[in-house]
Order: C-alpha cells, then structure tokens, then sequence
C-alpha cells in the first residue's frame, strides 16, 4: 500500500458519535475535490484529476485510518451537464483515469455529462493492495497435469495467496466490493450530486450490480455491459470463462486468421492455424522462443497472449502476427504483453478472494482443472479463483444483487464473450428484477459501448442521456471483422497507452 493518512481529531470525535452511514454524510462528505490539469502530455487536455480520503474500514471509520481514492473527470465544453456518470474498466483491479477519454469519441455522452474514472481502492494511483510482485500465472503450464507439474501450479497458487496477504497486510482486508461502493457513494456525496448513473464493463458489472444493490436510491441509470453472473460467486464466475474462451478461440479467430493465410501463413483452413497452433507450443515446451525484446516465449504466455487477443476483434491481427512470428511463417519483430501490475494482481485477488465464499480445496482443483483442460485446451487450466482455496477470508456476508428497489438496468452482451459468457449474463439477466438486456448478434468482443457499435452507442446513450428505459430486451448487430491493415484501434488501449506515456 501506497500511503495510509490519518483522521484529523477532530473527525475522530466526530466519528466516535455516528454510525459509519451518518460519517459519510459528515466529516468524509465535507471534502472538496481540488480538481487540476492530470499531466502536460498530449491527449490528456480534457481530463481532471483529483483525490478524496475514505475510511480504510467502513465498518470501524473512527479507527483513524483512511485511504486516498484517486479520480478523474471530463466535462461537457459547455460547462452545463445532464448527469454525471461513473465508470468502471472492469478486473476487478482495473485503473480507471483514463476511461472518460474514451467517450470523448461519443459526443452525445461527453456533452451532456460530467464522466468520471476511478481508480478504486487498491489499484492505480489510489493507495495500492500488492502480492510484493509474486505472480504464479505464467509459471508453469497448466495443461501438464504430471504429478510433479501439479504441485508446481497449486503450489504457486498456495504461495500466491499468501504473498498478497502478507504484502497487503491490513488494507487487504478491506479491499472488497462492499467497501468499495461505499467509497462510490461517498465520492457521490462529496460531489454534491443527489444521483449519479453508472457504466461499467466486465468486472465492473459486478461493482455496479453491488452498488445498486447497498445504494439503489442514489444510483440513476445502470448500463453494465460485458456481464458477470453477478448474482453467483466469484468462482462461477471465473469457471465460465475457459468455455467462453474456445467458442471465441473456434468461431472468430481461427477462421479470421485462416482467410489470411496470405498475410500470417499459419494455414488455410481453421483447423490447419489450430493444428500449426498446437505444432508450436508443443515445439515452446522444448525450446521457448526469445523474442527481439528478450521476452521469454513458454507455452503457457502463448495461449495468454492469444486469449487476451480475443478480447476485442482490433487485437487479432497483432496476436495472429506475434503467433506467426513465434510459429517462424513470418520475420515481424513484435514484444509479448508483460504481466499485470502488481497493484492490479494485488487488487483482484483481494476482491475475488474477500467477497465470496470458495468451495472446495486442492484435491477438487485438480480434478476440476483437468477436466477443464480436456474440453477447453485454450485456457481451462487457468482456475483464476484458485489461490482462494488458501485465502483467510475476512467474515464478510456481501448482498446478492438481485434488482429488488433498483429502477432499472440496461445489461450489453455480445454472445460469444471470451471472458464473460452469453450464458452467464443471462441468467443474471434473469436474476436481477428490471434489467434490459441488449444482446450484440454475430459479435464476440469483450466490451461494446463506445467500441465502434453505432446501434449499441445510440441505446445506450438514449438510456444514459436521455432516460429512456428499453420497454422490452433488445438486440443489436455486431461489427463486422476488420481485415489486416483497417483496424481504427482500440479506443480504450489508445487511453492505457497515452497512460503510460504520461508516466501513470
């Protein structure tokens, strides 16, 4: 953790009178955002950044300890806004300062509405939850399921858990999705506004599904696209994902690299790039391949790099070109993606591992894995929850989102979702009372709104701006696959890049 400040004492006497509800409407929600300039660099004009202070605990705020929140903003050029939205990139753990400069494409939004990003607790330029730099995924390959590669991965898992406990100390703890929307709610308060609306991706469905769950009377609009089973665990969750992962795999990629076999050279068929695909990492476990940036190429950063290409269709033609280059049909000088941040890795295993409850232990983890990586090569061994198996859990009962006192809901679903299958949203579609659900036909990209979908921008922001609840569910058309070369980019890796040229 980054840096932990103290109450000032006369907010500690304060506090030691209310109940944490009424502390948030008093000492904490008495701050003022000092809003400036985020950096100089280019691309940045038009976002603000500040912070506010929020109790480490919630449920103990007279404690003393607090925690520094880091924000962003942009708003409308004519300083007159409709609303104010809230926005979450998803993870969970994902820094979310940049995530309003991808609306700036998306008028109707940024000129009607104040878009706010956060960095939520644990993560980013917020105070920081840390595994002390430990990562277990990509150590060893998942799909060797020999007795002394099994001890390997659950021993990393095991160790897992207990560096980021250990690295977080106390703040870990509190590094959970109820803490969090109240931190949400204070940051409401303490912007003066009586109602904000949300718009959250991925994991950042399952943060706005809870946070319209403990606050559904200050929550306005609700768009939560790329949905979690927000109504199960985190392990559902995660166990839906390899399945998700090789319909995406089978149906979108292979045959899109496949049609230009002329440009990759990894075969003309599907089942011919699947087959020089397997020839390759069967040649990795051998000899892994050093790329021209010195990245270690093993078979398991091989099929992590072509899962997190699946994510949106603006990423195949760079993963089927570093495949092609590690395959040896093409000359490109490509680098792999690194690993994420530690603040990142700290964070999400925090909120998968506090929020709720895992069942089972390493026994059932094995034998679940290797079933899992039987039907689903691509991915099924990676059992994201699995260090939770060892976690000591803080007694924490987190509500079920279930739409009961929420107005209402617009869920965005594309139906072949690497991460967060069409299945799964749908029955927490069907869970959660008042919910429209815009499902994207023929698409397959992991987040949609404000990704080039016209007919998906205007629904949601009819909804958004103008607050025009979808009578009935809806459906959309997806994009079409661009062909190499006619990729605009994606607006949301566009923002993490100015980020990191910025320094952030």
């Amino acid at each position: 953790m980054r840096r932990l400040a103290a109450l000032t004492a006369a907010t500690v006497a304060t506090s030691l009178l209310v109940a944490p509800q009424a502390v948030a409407g008093t000492a904490f929600a008495n701050q003022e955002v000092q809003w400036r300039q985020c950096t100089d660099q280019p691309g940045f004009e038009r976002l603000q950044c500040g912070e506010f202070t929020a109790p480490m605990d919630w449920h103990d705020p007279r404690n003393g300890k607090t925690i520094t929140i880091a924000v962003s903003r942009t708003v409308p050029l004519s300083g007159k806004a409709k609303t104010a939205v809230f926005t979450n990139p998803g993870g969970p753990g994902g820094a979310g300062r940049t995530l309003p400069l991808v609306y700036l494409n998306r008028p109707k939004l940024s000129e009607n509405a104040e878009v706010y990003g956060i960095d939520v607790r644990g993560t980013g330029a917020s105070d920081n939850a840390t595994c002390g730099g430990y990562q277990h995924r990509l150590a060893t390959d998942w799909r060797d399921r020999s007795r002394a590669n099994l001890d390997l991965l659950y021993g990393g898992m095991e160790l897992q858990a207990k560096f980021c406990q250990a690295k977080s100390g106390e703040f870990g703890r509190y590094v959970n999705t109820e803490q969090t929307v109240r931190d949400l709610d204070l940051f409401r308060q303490v912007l003066g506004r009586e109602k904000v609306s949300w718009l959250g991706y991925s994991a950042g469905s399952w943060m706005g599904a809870h946070y319209a769950t403990y606050f559904p009377k200050t929550l306005d609009k609700i768009v939560l696209d790329s949905n979690t089973e927000f109504t199960e665990s985190w392990q559902t969750v995660f166990d839906n994902l390899p399945a998700g992962s090789e319909l995406r795999f089978r149906v979108d990629f292979l045959p899109w690299v496949a049609k230009y076999d002329n440009v990759f050279g990894l075969g003309k068929t599907a089942e011919e790039v699947r087959q020089n695909y397997e020839k390759t990492r069967a040649r990795l476990t051998e000899q892994p391949v050093t790329l021209p940036d010195g990245t270690v190429v093993t078979p398991v950063l091989l099929d992590a790099v072509i899962f997190t290409g699946l994510y949106s269709k603006d990423s195949f033609e760079g993963t089927a070109q570093l495949v092609a280059l590690i395959a040896g049909t093409t000359p490109m000088a490509l680098a792999a993606p690194k690993q994420y941040p530690d603040s990142v890795m700290g964070t999400q295993m925090s909120v998968l591992c506090n929020d709720t409850p895992f069942r089972g232990d390493r026994r059932s983890l094995e034998r679940e894995g290797t079933r899992s990586v039987q039907r689903y090569s691509l991915v099924g061994g990676y059992q994201i929850t699995g260090p939770c198996a060892w976690w000591d859990r803080p007694d924490l009962k987190l509500k079920r989102p279930n739409g009961v006192g929420v107005s209402s809901a617009l869920m965005v679903q594309s139906v072949r979702d690497p991460a967060t299958p069409l299945a799964g949203a749908q029955r927490a579609h069907a869970g959660f009372a008042g919910s429209r659900m815009l499902t994207v036909r023929d698409e397959g990209d992991h987040g949609i709104y404000g990704f080039g979908n016209d007919c998906v921008g205007d629904v949601v922001e009819s909804y958004l701006v103008d607050g025009v609840v979808p009578p009935r569910d809806l459906s959309c058309p997806g994009v079409p696959l661009p062909a190499p070369g006619e990729s605009t980019g994606n607006p949301l890796v566009k923002a993490r890049e100015l980020a990191v040229r910025a320094g952030w």
